[in-house]
């Protein structure tokens, strides 16, 4: 197939106004991570030469989410058709000559090996002058159709509301996305019109412009939820669940126990090891790897964190990004960690915070345990050493370090370092007063009668 180097036009101009957001609609996002986003890492795929992304309403928003990617941006200032979204691109396509790719921002899961097939279909031996992805929804609805023979060559392309009842009957939809020679594209582009019901300058009109100069273009097909569209919240909360479904599939397939996998997310990025144990309720935010036969207790939410193999995380507890839990470590209920690092067997069973710490191999925090890592201005860092014993319901008011084997007594504040194998115990002496308790209750007792 061919080897012509490749372009991108990521059409995301339209202002979205179903989605009833000030955040732009490309940018909603799906597993975590924006619509527009997604797409941009499918078409990188391709090792695109560039990527353009028209903009208009909101404009500044999309172009702060694409600025670490290096898009090439175009703008569209009047709303006048994707015909005049994608002529808006040709400035930014100056002196391309290869393969263009025609995509949606609010159409953000199709794959890079669908693309592909675009690209491959476009250099078969018929050479079509464009090459429309298609699709065959449950419900057609308001989608262009497509009419095109047996062999996939396109006979008429149409918007829904200037198609016949006949039609309209065609089930092969229009998805929008295509494939497009850019020696062919631009030239097209500017012969297209607007004398349609809508007024506008519709980007399917290329294909039968196509045709009128003797050169047919053909269709490739796909299945219906790749190239869902989001135009709605309704709609998006449909395009997780899918994206969530397929998920959960593939990890499962890939060896992980997933005890109710209609109630566990994951992030787009999620990484989960073979024999890994996830309960009911787990929920995964961006950046986290979990390596073998590690078990995710019910109600837990990990981000940005690193659990190593055999270790046990909640259940009810939250992982924060820069938590790093080491091998057959143990995070237990209601504990929470920020930028903690947890050596091989570390345990923190119950109840504790633990933020901007690094506790080392085998110590052990008891329950009710915070390190105090911020002053209402900085951050400090607490280190425990290995096999240190926190007891219960201590502060460790950072920045502190405590020991190798140190202990440090229950309800204990820390503010001074502790040397390895000392203990640090600030409780106030404990007194006794024989007989008071029975004396105080008979008095009370008493008054209450009283009354």
């Amino acid at each position: 197939m061919t080897t012509r180097p490749i372009a991108a036009i990521i059409l995301a101009a339209g202002k979205g106004t179903r989605m009833k957001s000030d955040l732009h609609k490309v940018l909603h996002p799906i597993a975590g991570r924006p619509m527009l986003l997604h797409l941009v890492a499918s078409v990188g795929e391709l090792a695109p030469d560039r990527i353009v992304a028209v903009v208009g309403a909101g404009r500044a928003q999309v172009e702060a989410a694409v600025a670490p990617h290096e898009l090439v941006i175009a703008h569209q200032a009047d709303q006048l058709g994707t015909g005049h979204a994608v002529a808006q691109a040709a400035s930014a396509l100056d002196g391309f000559s290869g393969d263009v790719l025609i995509l949606y921002g609010d159409v953000p899961l199709v794959r890079a090996a669908t693309m592909q097939r675009m690209i491959n279909r476009l250099h078969q031996n018929d050479a079509p002058a464009t090459v429309v992805l298609g699709f065959r929804p449950h419900d057609p609805g308001a989608y262009g159709r497509v009419i095109a023979d047996g062999d996939g060559r396109i006979e008429r392309m149409i918007e829904f509301k200037d198609a016949s009842e006949a039609q309209r009957a065609v089930t092969l939809c229009n998805s929008g996305l295509m494939a497009v020679r850019s020696e062919d594209l631009f030239n097209l582009l500017a012969r297209v019109g607007n004398d349609n019901a809508a007024g506008e300058y519709y980007l399917p009109d290329i294909v039968m412009l196509a045709a009128a100069d003797g050169r047919a273009s053909a269709v490739i097909e796909t299945a219906a939820q790749e190239v869902a569209g989001v135009n709605s919240r309704a709609e998006l909360a449909a395009v997780e669940a899918d994206w969530q479904a397929q998920r959960r599939q593939a990890a499962m397939a890939q060896g992980a126990t997933l005890i109710a996998p209609e109630t566990v997310w994951f992030a787009h990025d999620t990484v989960i090891g073979r024999d890994v144990v996830i309960e009911p309720n787990v929920v995964f935010g961006p950046g986290v790897s979990v390596a073998d036969g590690v078990t995710i207790h019910g109600f837990s939410h990990l981000e940005g964190a690193t659990v190593a193999e055999g270790s046990t995380i909640g259940p009810f507890a939250r992982l924060r990004p820069g938590t790093v839990v080491g091998r057959g470590a143990r995070v237990g209920n209601f504990v929470e960690t920020k930028n903690a690092v947890l050596g091989e067997g570390a345990k923190a069973n119950h109840l504790t915070y633990l933020g901007d710490a690094e506790v080392g191999a085998d110590a052990n925090i008891g329950a009710g345990t915070i390190t105090c890592n911020y002053d209402g201005f900085f951050k400090y860092p607490t280190k425990i050493g290995a096999g240190a014993f926190i007891g219960s319901n201590s502060a460790l008011v950072a920045p502190v370090t405590i020991g190798d084997g140190a202990i440090v007594g229950a309800g204990t504040v820390v503010t001074a370092n502790v040397e390895a194998g000392a203990l640090a115990l600030t409780r106030a002496p404990q007194t006794t007063r024989a007989g008071w308790a029975t004396r105080f209750r008979a008095v009370m007792q008493a008054r209450k009668a009283a009354k």
